[in-house]
């Protein structure tokens, strides 16, 4: 049970209603701007190449910590206490509110003290105390609180934050007169006691907030002892990512605000304030926000902090940076099974541990900041060996090992050989992001970090040259699960990728589907020649199976020069394949690709994917009904239009722009209880996003799907698509699909089939 709500005055009310109206912004408000303003305008947040983590410092040995709660099951403080021994950790934040005094949250408190953790005692106010302080009665009551909180723990606990979000006013509550006085009184008492004081705990990368709360403590002799803002980085997407909401996505790259930077002008905000440190006391990804994009959210959570703490430490900015919750179903490091979540958000107040204990399980982000805490706190940083073109190696030494922390940007692959000696990968130990003893080198470096070990003696040297396998794509998580891994494949003559489950099953697999071995196509198991030969072989794991073979073998002159600087068509369809199924878009599996070595053919490639057994394309079905049929193979539109729709919506949804999206290119199969499944192929033209994409991008791929509909067709299925975003099928949106029209009568006229047509008939 939530412990807030054991007394009147600790239940967080959503800011609605009469009673918590928002205050509007006040002349303090614009006075905190003001003075954060005059600071940049100096020029005093140009920090060249802030961007990039600095070499040669120390990342302290108690760097890591997490947020911690209880509930009303005194069973749980013993839980928590386990979980923090297992991971390794002995630096905790605990929210303490109002009628925590004498309930759960104290019971905890008392426990971790004892225990000997090291505790920052976080003390939150209710919503309704803190938007009511600029008032005399509250400011008595937060008076009384914090001597009766720091008269019992003060002496014991590491340090006091105050303040929560407090750049956030639906969440907190203060209006900034509010929060000074707020700020004013507990640094009266917090100082008085000699106990170090931590806050004003912003939220985000907001440094106005920042600038002009330090300011005024500054002139107010009211400083804190440490900074404290909690550093999320991109919570929907990856740590390494340049913010694109400073100005958009365009000029994110020229801005270079990641994760790096915003820790190191935190930092220089800090220092030029003569306060001695600054601290992220939470940060997270929530599973619902990363699973707008992706659909293995709990993979996904585990590679993000990974990424995210290694990143932090190599900044060399923060003396600490925490995770929030340890235990929670949204965003914590072990689920607690429930699917409830309090009407204030957590990271203002993690006021307590909802759920059954028997239903608690660690997830993969859990065992991941085991590791973390394990490998990187204690160590020295050397500095950043790759930090560019989706490639991140970071080194860092102690007295008895080497340790590189390798991996890439979301959906991205680099084979290790193009970056290491042979030698030195020969005699390293790998450790994957969970922490376990790899048996032998992973090959290749993927989005989820691995921690390649050596004695601290060895000297390391990576190469310069450019890789053979640069811009790879290749899905780390997915159905096939974790022991299917990416294996790397070189000759004199051809390079290529398979998947595989053991080192064996590549070597059988790369011997039979070289190229060398594949030949021409054998007429009976052609699929499809024409710019491209697609054809069916028998798959060597089992002959019961096929795979499906592609080869470009025919290239236009135009083609031929501009296609030279662009990947090869396999690699494209291998990179467009993996990414699809990244986001949870079905398509054929990838097994294998092959490119040669110089080849200025360009049709020298081989693509290989599984062979996926379907009832018909989108083309079928569309072209019967342009004919005046009302079904096709007993489904009629009422049936496919809505479950097309949700398709092509998550398609999109998920950042995908196809980009050639006829009816051919999507194969449906009949399920059960008049269920469609969708599946994509020619997968080698699309282009993808971090976002969902804009609505002229998704009706450019709508005018390719409708292309053999009527019009009243369209506007069933368009319109039913249009509706779920609130959009209606007026005349500008259907204007593409008139421009497409014309477009495709006019290749029919003119083109170069209409030309070969007319000179055969002659």
């Amino acid at each position: 049970m939530d412990t807030i709500e054991k007394t009147p005055i600790q239940g967080y009310i959503q800011p609605t209603g009469p009673k918590t109206q928002l205050p509007q912004p006040s002349m303090l408000t614009w006075e905190i701007i003001r003075k954060g303003l005059a600071y940049i305008l100096k020029g005093k947040m140009m920090v060249p190449d802030s961007h990039l983590p600095p070499a040669a410092h120390d990342v302290p040995v108690d760097f890591a910590g997490v947020g911690v709660a209880t509930s009303g099951n005194p069973e749980v403080d013993d839980y928590v206490i386990a979980r923090l021994e297992e991971l390794g950790l002995r630096q905790v934040r605990l929210d303490f509110g109002y009628g925590d005094l004498e309930h759960d949250a104290a019971r905890l408190l008392e426990t971790l003290l004892d225990k000997g953790f090291s505790v920052m005692l976080h003390l939150v106010q209710p919503f309704e105390a803190a938007i009511a302080m600029e008032q005399a009665t509250a400011q008595q009551a937060w008076q009384a609180f914090l001597q009766q909180v720091l008269n019992r723990y003060g002496s014991r606990v590491s340090m006091v934050e105050i303040g929560s979000t407090v750049n956030r006013k639906r969440w907190a509550g203060y209006t900034p007169q509010g929060f000074l006085k707020a700020w004013e009184i507990a640094y009266r008492e917090v100082k008085q006691r000699n106990i170090t004081l931590a806050g004003p705990n912003i939220s985000d990368f907001e440094p106005l907030y920042n600038i002009g709360l330090l300011e005024i403590f500054k002139q107010r002799g009211q400083l804190p002892d440490v900074h404290t803002n909690n550093l999320f980085s991109e919570r929907s997407t990856e740590p390494e990512r340049f913010d694109h909401r400073i100005l958009k996505y365009r000029q994110a790259t020229a801005l270079k605000f990641n994760l790096v930077k915003k820790a190191r002008l935190l930092h220089k905000i800090t220092a030029d304030y003569g306060v001695r440190e600054v601290m992220s006391p939470s940060a997270f990804w929530t599973l619902p926000r990363i699973l707008r994009l992706l659909p293995d959210g709990e993979q996904k959570q585990a590679d993000y902090l990974a990424r995210y703490m290694i990143l932090c430490a190599a900044s060399g900015a923060l003396r600490r940076a925490f995770w929030g919750p340890l235990i929670c179903h949204r965003e914590g490091l072990i689920d607690d099974g429930s699917d409830s979540y309090p009407a204030l958000e957590r990271i203002t107040h993690y006021a307590s541990v909802t759920g059954d204990i028997q239903q608690f399980r660690p997830r993969p982000s859990f065992y991941t900041m085991q590791a973390f805490v394990r490998l990187i706190p204690g160590r020295h940083y050397l500095g950043a060996l790759r930090s560019s073109h989706g490639v991140e190696i970071h080194a860092f030494k102690d007295s008895q090992t080497l340790v590189h922390a390798v991996w890439t940007t979301n959906g991205k692959g680099a084979v290790l050989a193009d970056h290491y000696q042979l030698d030195d990968l020969q005699h390293a130990r790998y450790t994957s992001r969970e922490g376990v003893q790899l048996a032998t080198s992973p090959g290749l470096a993927s989005e989820s970090p691995i921690y390649i070990t050596w004695p601290a003696g060895r000297n390391t040297t990576l190469k310069t040259e450019k890789g053979l396998f640069a811009n790879l794509s290749i899905q780390r998580h997915g159905e096939q699960g974790e022991d299917r891994q990416h294996h790397a494949y070189q000759d004199d003559e051809w390079r290529g990728i398979l998947v595989a489950g053991s080192a064996e099953e590549a070597a059988l697999l790369s011997q039979a589907l070289h190229p060398s071995r594949l030949g021409k196509p054998p007429k009976e198991a052609i699929l499809r020649k024409a710019r491209n030969a697609i054809w069916t072989i028998a798959d060597p794991r089992d002959p019961a199976r096929k795979l499906v073979v592609k080869q470009p073998v025919k290239m236009h002159v135009h083609k031929k020069v501009l296609d030279q600087f662009k990947l090869s068509k396999a690699k494209r369809s291998w990179n467009g394949t993996n990414e699809l199924l990244r986001r949870g878009v079905e398509a054929a599996a990838p097994i294998a690709y092959f490119e040669k070595h110089g080849d200025r053919s360009l049709l020298q490639n081989y693509y290989i994917c599984e062979f996926v057994r379907t009832d018909f394309s989108i083309r079928d079905i569309f072209i019967a009904f342009h004919n005046g049929e009302t079904s096709y193979d007993g489904i009629t539109a009422e049936q496919i239009y809505p479950q097309l729709t949700r398709y092509l919506l998550n398609m999109h949804d998920r950042g995908v722009f196809f980009r050639d999206l006829s009816g051919g290119n999507i194969l449906v199969t009949k399920l059960e209880d008049g269920q469609l499944a969708f599946s994509l192929i020619d997968t080698n033209r699309a282009h993808f996003f971090n976002h969902g994409i804009p609505l002229s991008k998704r009706l450019s791929d709508l005018t390719r799907v409708c292309v053999k509909l009527p019009w009243h067709s369209r506007e069933q299925l368009v319109g039913m698509y249009l509706k779920t975003m609130k959009q209606e099928f007026g005349w500008r949106q259907r204007l593409p699909f008139h421009l497409y029209d014309f477009k495709v009568g006019m290749k029919k006229r003119v083109g170069r089939k209409a030309i070969k047509r007319l000179f055969k008939n002659k």
